[in-house]
């Protein structure tokens, strides 16, 4: 799995958008997002750099959502709360990316809304 990549200070990308993928069309193996129709070379470039730009993003935002979801499981405010180990567990991570994944969600929680979310 890998390390999320804080990027505070850069601007967010805006990626083309991720066309709608026809269930028929998902099903074939070879299709993907239209690019085998797609004859001239630079327009395939062009499109397939846009869709890799797209996904990295895409990527990006959720591990982003991943580590803010971690850290939230881990407050120990909750009564709910629970362990790395445990949030390792759900998310096929090991422990000691879980405890990253909790620092780096309180960062950007922290970021969010301007408050520590973890006071002990």
């Amino acid at each position: 799995m890998a390390e999320p990549t804080p990027r505070r200070h850069e601007p967010r990308l805006r990626p083309a958008p991720l066309l709608f993928e026809p269930a028929e069309a998902a099903g074939d193996p070879e299709h993907f997002f239209d690019l085998e129709s797609i004859d001239d070379p630079r327009e395939l470039l062009a499109r397939a750099t846009e869709l890799t730009q797209a996904f990295r993003a895409a990527a990006d935002r959720a591990v982003e959502f991943q580590a803010m979801a971690a850290a939230q499981l881990a407050d120990p405010r909750r009564f709910d709360r629970l362990t790395t180990a445990d949030i390792a567990d759900r998310a096929d991570w090991t422990e000691d990316y879980a405890k990253k994944m909790v620092e780096f969600g309180r960062d950007l929680l922290r970021g969010a809304d301007g408050r520590d979310p973890d006071p002990v």
